[in-house]
């Protein structure tokens, strides 16, 4: 018999199966009104179409849960509509969509090991760092004598992310990005 996960268990990154088809809970939210049973929250993710949903639960409510495999795979290249990985123990190729990956493929640089999650043989998702080390390619100079406040500038990175740095920040340095909010953290 498949594991049952209540809604008060969920995660993010956490696979469940609704109406006969495996949903990554992409995130969540419990809510308790004032008035009325407490209820929860979620925005799904359909592995086979790629469609996102907003869904509500009850509090409480159980349903299966789909296990995942994962497995460290080394970035080698994007190939335009898919990202090509290597598995690190068996050296075969993992080919996996480009528009299934979304933004992640903004923070991959060659040579970069990450975890694939696998239901069956099918690669469903990637789990990034949480911060990533950038090279920056391009950026506007600094302004001279512009420190009266703190002041952000555009910076290009090598993967073509742009993010806003400070402007001490030159082509040439390498930045800390956050791989979930997309910003600045430090020089690396």
């Amino acid at each position: 018999m498949a594991e049952t996960v209540s809604t008060n268990q969920f995660k993010n990154g956490m696979h469940v199966e609704l109406d006969g088809q495996v949903w990554r809970i992409v995130e969540f939210q419990h809510v308790k009104p004032g008035k009325g049973g407490a209820f929860v929250r979620t925005k799904l993710k359909n592995l086979d179409s790629g469609s996102v949903v907003d869904r509500t639960f009850r509090a409480g409510e159980k349903m299966p849960r789909v296990r995942t495999e994962t497995k460290s795979v080394q970035y080698l290249y994007d190939a335009g509509d898919e990202v090509v990985f290597m598995d690190t123990e068996t050296y075969d190729q993992v080919h996996i969509a480009g528009e299934a990956l979304g933004d992640s493929v903004n923070y991959l640089v060659a040579e970069m090991v990450i975890q694939v999650e696998f239901y069956g043989d099918e690669p469903v998702g990637i789990e990034l760092p949480q911060t990533v080390d950038l090279l920056v390619k391009d950026t506007v100079p600094a302004i001279k004598g512009a420190t009266a406040s703190a002041q952000l500038k555009p910076a290009t990175l090598e993967t073509g992310l742009t993010v806003l740095v400070p402007p001490f920040i030159a082509p040439g340095d390498k930045v800390r990005v956050n791989t979930e909010t997309g910003e600045y953290q430090s020089r690396a």
